[in-house]
């Protein structure tokens, strides 16, 4: 049985069926699912990618599983093999990620990845930083999300002009997914740096649900 083929099964043993529809319903997906516990299907990803020779075959077992997918958690299965270290942070990693957000087209798949851009930010600082600017256009709005949500995590690594060039494209637009990333991405790095985040809301216009979300956590 090959790498693919086994996760799958695996998968499937680990299955409740009681829980797929509430899964299914939270996530208003069109593709059902199995019944498996999302840090249940990382453990399984994970544990029989040490079967995988090479970072080339990490990706082609990952990109197997996500267009052959049938449920859902084998996308998030794709998705885990992403973040182990024969392919994390290895620009190789781009065509796949970029091909599981355009076909992906939710929420739950973009954030998930935002980790995997966060690793190259670190790795690739120069050639990220390009691509994201580049995404931030993108007529796709899970691409611009991803962009504005790249650097989640980063704390004291974020690059402040990458993060307000990433966002200024989608500054007006109306869309939810948008507005949130936008105010998500601030509040993140108000962790660190309250008081850039404040002059920053001050200086642009921002919709109020990405200002609200910006400053959460202010007094």
């Amino acid at each position: 049985m090959d790498l693919a083929a086994r996760i799958r099964a695996d998968l499937r043993a680990a299955a409740d069926p009681s829980r797929a529809p509430g899964q299914q319903a939270y996530m208003k997906s069109a593709m059902p699912f199995l019944g498996v516990r999302v840090p249940d299907v990382r453990r399984i990803a994970r544990a029989s990618a040490a079967e995988a020779p090479d970072a080339r075959g990490l990706l082609a077992v990952a990109r197997r599983l996500w267009d052959d997918a049938t449920h859902r958690e084998e996308r998030y299965a794709a998705e885990a093999l992403l973040t182990l270290r024969p392919v994390r942070g290895d620009l190789a990693v781009v065509p796949l990620v970029e091909h599981m957000v355009r076909t992906g087209q939710w929420w739950d798949i973009t954030d998930e990845l935002s980790g995997r851009m966060a690793d190259l930010h670190d790795a690739h600082p120069d050639e990220t930083a390009a691509l994201v600017r580049a995404w931030s256009v993108d007529d796709d709005i899970w691409i611009r999300r991803i962009a504005i949500l790249s650097q989640l995590g980063r704390r004291d690594r974020l690059d402040t002009v990458l993060l307000a060039d990433v966002i200024e494209p989608s500054l007006a637009r109306r869309e939810f997914f948008l507005r949130k990333a936008i105010g998500w991405a601030l509040r993140d790095h108000a962790r660190v740096a309250p008081a850039w985040v404040e002059r920053y809301a001050a200086s642009h216009e921002l919709s109020p649900l990405s200002r609200r979300e910006a400053l959460k956590h202010f007094g």
